[in-house]
């Protein structure tokens, strides 16, 4: 299968591009990770939800996104860092 496409909310494209040039590509392996296996990566579903998830991204930050399975994206809603 294909990698889905990754979209930010604008609070998460805010909270990715205050992250460090060095922290940025980390995170970003990490997001595209995601994006290949967005059901893994070692995410939880959050309150019941398949669909939105939580992920650690290595030690760079924490993520909650909702997958898209039907137009193949995955939503970066939050990032933590």
């Amino acid at each position: 299968m294909s990698a889905y496409r990754v979209a930010y909310a604008n609070e998460a494209r805010a909270g990715r591009d205050a992250l460090s040039a060095e922290h940025k590509k980390l995170f970003d392996a990490g997001v595209d990770n995601v994006a290949r296996d967005p059901y893994g990566c070692g995410s939880t579903s959050v309150s019941g939800s398949r669909d939105r998830r939580d992920a650690a991204i290595g030690s760079v930050a924490f993520i909650r996104y909702e997958v898209s399975p039907a137009v193949v994206t995955v939503t970066i809603l939050r990032v933590i860092h």
